[in-house]
Protein backbone atom coordinates (compact mmCIF):
# COMPACT_ATOMS: atom_id res chain seq x y z
CA UNK A 1 0.00 0.00 0.00
CA UNK A 2 1.55 3.41 -0.91
CA UNK A 3 0.83 5.29 2.50
CA UNK A 4 1.83 8.67 1.25
CA UNK A 5 -0.51 8.36 -1.93
CA UNK A 6 -3.19 7.66 0.87
CA UNK A 7 -2.28 10.69 3.31
CA UNK A 8 -2.78 12.62 0.38
CA UNK A 9 -6.26 10.81 -0.36
CA UNK A 10 -7.11 11.64 3.26
CA UNK A 11 -6.71 15.23 3.28
CA UNK A 12 -8.18 15.65 -0.37
CA UNK A 13 -10.79 13.47 0.34
CA UNK A 14 -11.77 13.43 4.33
CA UNK A 15 -10.07 16.63 5.49
CA UNK A 16 -10.69 19.59 3.23
CA UNK A 17 -14.15 18.78 2.76
CA UNK A 18 -14.81 19.05 6.30
CA UNK A 19 -13.43 22.65 5.90
CA UNK A 20 -10.59 22.61 6.85
CA UNK A 21 -8.32 24.38 5.29
CA UNK A 22 -5.73 26.20 7.78
CA UNK A 23 -2.46 25.74 5.91
CA UNK A 24 -0.45 24.35 9.13
CA UNK A 25 -2.81 22.06 10.00
CA UNK A 26 -3.36 20.09 6.59
CA UNK A 27 0.64 20.52 6.58
CA UNK A 28 1.19 18.93 9.92
CA UNK A 29 -1.24 15.68 8.86
CA UNK A 30 0.25 15.59 5.76
CA UNK A 31 3.78 15.55 7.05
CA UNK A 32 2.79 13.12 9.77
CA UNK A 33 2.51 9.45 9.37
CA UNK A 34 -0.70 8.14 10.67
CA UNK A 35 0.11 4.72 9.62
CA UNK A 36 3.53 5.06 12.71
CA UNK A 37 0.29 5.22 15.46
CA UNK A 38 -1.82 2.41 14.51
CA UNK A 39 -1.16 -1.52 15.46
CA UNK A 40 0.51 -3.50 12.54
CA UNK A 41 -2.57 -5.29 11.62
CA UNK A 42 -4.21 -1.97 10.79
CA UNK A 43 -1.84 -0.51 8.55
CA UNK A 44 -3.87 -0.79 5.59
CA UNK A 45 -7.45 1.15 7.49
CA UNK A 46 -5.07 4.19 8.95
CA UNK A 47 -6.15 6.59 6.72
CA UNK A 48 -9.48 5.23 6.18
CA UNK A 49 -12.19 7.34 6.92
CA UNK A 50 -13.66 5.27 10.21
CA UNK A 51 -12.81 5.13 14.03
CA UNK A 52 -10.38 2.63 14.62
CA UNK A 53 -10.65 0.01 17.90
CA UNK A 54 -7.40 0.81 20.66
CA UNK A 55 -8.68 -1.35 23.05
CA UNK A 56 -10.65 -0.66 26.45
CA UNK A 57 -13.46 0.12 24.57
CA UNK A 58 -11.54 2.94 23.23
CA UNK A 59 -11.24 4.39 19.69
CA UNK A 60 -9.69 6.29 17.26
CA UNK A 61 -10.98 9.22 16.15
CA UNK A 62 -11.94 9.73 12.68
CA UNK A 63 -9.31 11.73 10.35
CA UNK A 64 -11.77 14.56 9.46
CA UNK A 65 -12.46 14.92 13.09
CA UNK A 66 -8.91 15.70 14.08
CA UNK A 67 -8.38 17.66 11.44
CA UNK A 68 -11.54 20.01 12.50
CA UNK A 69 -10.14 20.00 16.71
CA UNK A 70 -6.86 21.39 15.48
CA UNK A 71 -8.40 24.09 13.48
CA UNK A 72 -10.62 24.90 15.90
CA UNK A 73 -8.02 25.22 18.56
CA UNK A 74 -5.42 27.40 16.25
CA UNK A 75 -2.79 26.32 18.16
CA UNK A 76 0.42 28.34 17.95
CA UNK A 77 4.12 27.88 18.65
CA UNK A 78 4.09 29.20 22.13
CA UNK A 79 1.47 27.51 23.40
CA UNK A 80 1.25 25.04 25.92
CA UNK A 81 -1.73 22.31 25.40
CA UNK A 82 -3.12 19.94 27.48
CA UNK A 83 -5.04 16.55 26.15
CA UNK A 84 -7.26 15.16 28.45
CA UNK A 85 -6.76 11.13 26.49
CA UNK A 86 -3.74 10.26 24.97
CA UNK A 87 -5.24 7.33 22.94
CA UNK A 88 -3.07 6.32 20.31
CA UNK A 89 -0.69 9.36 20.39
CA UNK A 90 -1.55 10.65 17.20
CA UNK A 91 -3.43 13.78 17.98
CA UNK A 92 -0.39 14.55 20.87
CA UNK A 93 1.91 14.33 17.92
CA UNK A 94 -0.06 16.75 15.73
CA UNK A 95 -0.49 18.99 18.87
CA UNK A 96 3.04 18.87 19.77
CA UNK A 97 4.31 19.52 16.11
CA UNK A 98 2.35 22.53 16.32
CA UNK A 99 2.57 23.89 20.17
CA UNK A 100 5.45 24.53 22.08
CA UNK A 101 4.42 21.65 24.79
CA UNK A 102 1.70 19.13 24.83
CA UNK A 103 0.97 17.95 28.59
CA UNK A 104 -1.13 14.84 28.00
CA UNK A 105 -3.12 12.38 30.40
CA UNK A 106 -3.91 8.74 29.89
CA UNK A 107 -6.23 6.51 32.09
CA UNK A 108 -4.72 3.39 30.12
CA UNK A 109 -0.89 2.41 30.91
CA UNK A 110 -0.65 0.54 28.02
CA UNK A 111 -1.62 3.26 26.01
CA UNK A 112 0.75 5.50 27.54
CA UNK A 113 3.57 3.10 26.82
CA UNK A 114 2.95 2.68 23.54
CA UNK A 115 2.14 6.69 22.64
CA UNK A 116 5.51 7.25 24.30
CA UNK A 117 7.51 4.76 21.81
CA UNK A 118 5.30 6.28 18.81
CA UNK A 119 6.40 9.67 19.66
CA UNK A 120 10.00 8.96 20.29
CA UNK A 121 10.01 6.69 16.88
CA UNK A 122 8.99 10.11 15.15
CA UNK A 123 11.68 12.15 16.86
CA UNK A 124 8.93 14.89 19.03
CA UNK A 125 10.64 15.51 22.18
CA UNK A 126 7.53 18.00 23.60
CA UNK A 127 5.77 16.26 24.55
CA UNK A 128 4.60 15.38 28.79
CA UNK A 129 2.95 11.90 29.45
CA UNK A 130 0.72 10.96 32.68
CA UNK A 131 -0.61 8.19 33.11
CA UNK A 132 -3.45 8.86 35.45
CA UNK A 133 -7.41 9.66 35.47
CA UNK A 134 -7.49 13.25 34.58
CA UNK A 135 -10.92 13.91 36.24
CA UNK A 136 -9.05 12.94 39.72
CA UNK A 137 -5.62 14.37 39.24
CA UNK A 138 -5.36 17.24 37.61
CA UNK A 139 -3.43 19.95 38.87
CA UNK A 140 -5.67 23.13 39.84
CA UNK A 141 -2.24 25.21 39.63
CA UNK A 142 -1.40 25.19 36.25
CA UNK A 143 -2.89 27.16 33.09
CA UNK A 144 -3.03 25.59 29.49
CA UNK A 145 -3.17 27.82 26.30
CA UNK A 146 -5.38 25.17 24.58
CA UNK A 147 -7.14 21.90 26.31
CA UNK A 148 -8.23 18.94 24.40
CA UNK A 149 -10.76 16.83 25.28
CA UNK A 150 -10.61 13.49 23.59
CA UNK A 151 -13.54 11.52 25.35
CA UNK A 152 -17.35 13.02 25.37
CA UNK A 153 -19.21 13.72 28.71
CA UNK A 154 -22.21 13.68 28.98
CA UNK A 155 -23.57 17.20 30.38
CA UNK A 156 -20.87 19.79 29.93
CA UNK A 157 -17.94 20.12 32.62
CA UNK A 158 -16.99 23.48 33.24
CA UNK A 159 -13.54 22.20 35.28
CA UNK A 160 -11.80 21.60 32.63
CA UNK A 161 -12.35 25.61 30.97
CA UNK A 162 -10.84 26.92 34.52
CA UNK A 163 -7.26 26.18 33.58
CA UNK A 164 -7.86 27.99 30.56
CA UNK A 165 -4.87 30.67 30.45
CA UNK A 166 -6.30 34.08 29.17
CA UNK A 167 -7.41 33.36 25.49
CA UNK A 168 -7.08 30.16 26.11
CA UNK A 169 -8.83 27.32 23.96
CA UNK A 170 -10.93 24.18 24.96
CA UNK A 171 -12.13 21.53 22.82
CA UNK A 172 -14.91 19.02 23.98
CA UNK A 173 -17.60 16.54 23.23
CA UNK A 174 -20.82 16.84 24.81
CA UNK A 175 -23.75 14.53 24.98
CA UNK A 176 -24.34 11.00 25.08
CA UNK A 177 -25.05 7.89 21.99
CA UNK A 178 -25.87 9.65 18.21
CA UNK A 179 -26.68 13.14 20.27
CA UNK A 180 -23.43 14.51 20.69
CA UNK A 181 -22.05 17.86 19.60
CA UNK A 182 -18.57 19.71 19.84
CA UNK A 183 -17.61 22.64 21.90
CA UNK A 184 -15.47 25.17 21.30
CA UNK A 185 -14.63 27.55 24.56
CA UNK A 186 -12.79 30.69 24.43
CA UNK A 187 -11.40 32.44 27.18
CA UNK A 188 -11.40 36.24 27.05
CA UNK A 189 -11.82 39.10 29.02
CA UNK A 190 -12.35 36.40 32.33
CA UNK A 191 -15.25 35.49 30.73
CA UNK A 192 -16.10 32.16 28.34
CA UNK A 193 -18.05 31.78 25.44
CA UNK A 194 -18.95 28.54 24.71
CA UNK A 195 -19.52 28.09 21.04
CA UNK A 196 -21.41 24.37 19.04
CA UNK A 197 -19.57 23.47 16.46
CA UNK A 198 -20.86 20.18 15.03
CA UNK A 199 -22.21 17.12 15.66
CA UNK A 200 -20.24 14.07 16.36
CA UNK A 201 -19.98 10.72 18.24
CA UNK A 202 -17.49 9.99 20.64
CA UNK A 203 -16.65 7.24 23.18
CA UNK A 204 -17.37 8.83 26.76
CA UNK A 205 -14.58 9.61 28.63
CA UNK A 206 -13.55 7.04 31.02
CA UNK A 207 -14.06 7.98 34.88
CA UNK A 208 -16.55 10.03 34.08
CA UNK A 209 -19.24 8.59 36.05
CA UNK A 210 -17.20 9.31 38.78
CA UNK A 211 -17.37 12.60 40.97
CA UNK A 212 -13.97 14.74 40.75
CA UNK A 213 -12.46 14.82 44.11
CA UNK A 214 -11.63 18.38 43.73
CA UNK A 215 -13.13 21.64 43.58
CA UNK A 216 -12.09 24.98 42.16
Amino acid sequence: MDMEQARFNMIEQQIRPWDVLDHSVLQVMMDLPRDAFVSEAQQSLAYADIQLPLGHGESMMHPRVEGRILQELAIQDDDICLEIGTGSGYLTACMANLAKEVFTIEIHEDFIATAKQRLATQNIANVILEQADALQSLALDKRYDVIAVTGSVPEYLPLFEQLLAPNGRLYITVGSGALQHAMLVVKADGKYRRDNLFATELNPLQGITTKPNFKF
